[in-house]
């Protein structure tokens, strides 16, 4: 009499491909699920996507978003399409996902939460570094919500395309996103935002995070940065 044997999932033969999706399934703290997920990218085995095609319909945007970028980032393009979806999501959350945050009312509370996922999503655009995303998140420099986060995204991404959006932005009206735009110009040693930026030499408006520093100070540190880069080529 012969015994069938059923086949093991092939993410199963690895011991830390199983553990590593137990841990990204009981685990729902956003956070902490996303360095789980940079774990489960490291393994390099799509295989494992397949456990985890239900976080794909997760109704917490967080939640979602961590499946999303394990996708994305193992060559599932499902993944990079549910990122793009969060960004233009606007419906409210589920009592007791997400964050904690202190509000003045429920709207507020409603709008907070629409705003931390969609600022979450815009980051992970920037984790996934491809450059397709570029077009995505130009016009998000303007978006009140998650223009904050976009200059890094933009950085860590690396492409060209975001060198002329960032330079504009270095006239934005909020020094917060002239800081953060140095910033970002510095990272992609885009030595051609050297004049602009030398005009912000005499900015000492305020920013509202990092120690309040001066935007006159990063723009300072960026022409160092960038005319050391352009000596050394």
């Amino acid at each position: 009499m012969s015994v069938l044997v059923l086949a093991k999932p092939a993410f199963a033969q690895h011991e830390d491909g199983v553990r590593l999706v137990k841990a990204f399934q009981t685990n729902r703290t956003f956070y902490s699920q996303f360095n789980v997920a940079k774990e489960i990218v490291g393994l390099n085995d799509p295989s494992i996507l397949r456990e985890l095609e239900p976080y794909l319909k997760d109704d917490d945007r967080l939640v979602r978003g961590n499946a999303a970028f394990i996708f994305a980032s193992l060559g599932d393009d499902r993944g990079f399409q549910i990122i793009c979806e969060i960004l233009k999501d606007h419906s409210s959350r589920r009592p007791g996902q997400g964050v904690g945050m202190a509000c003045n009312s429920p709207e507020g509370c409603v709008r907070q939460e629409i705003r931390q996922d969609r600022y979450y999503a815009a980051h992970l655009l920037g984790d996934l570094r491809q450059p397709r995303a570029v077009p995505i998140l130009i016009p998000l420099l303007k978006d009140p919500d998650v223009q904050h986060i976009v200059p890094w995204s933009l950085a860590q991404i690396g492409d060209h395309d975001a060198v002329a959006p960032l330079i504009e932005t270095l006239n934005d009206l909020n020094p917060d996103m002239r800081w953060l735009a140095i910033d970002a110009l510095t990272i992609l040693k885009a030595k051609e935002a050297l004049p602009m930026i030398q005009a912000l030499l005499t900015d000492d408006a305020r920013i509202h995070f990092d120690g309040l520093g001066l935007v006159s100070t990063k723009a300072n540190e960026a022409i160092e940065k960038l005319s050391s880069e352009k000596a050394s080529k």
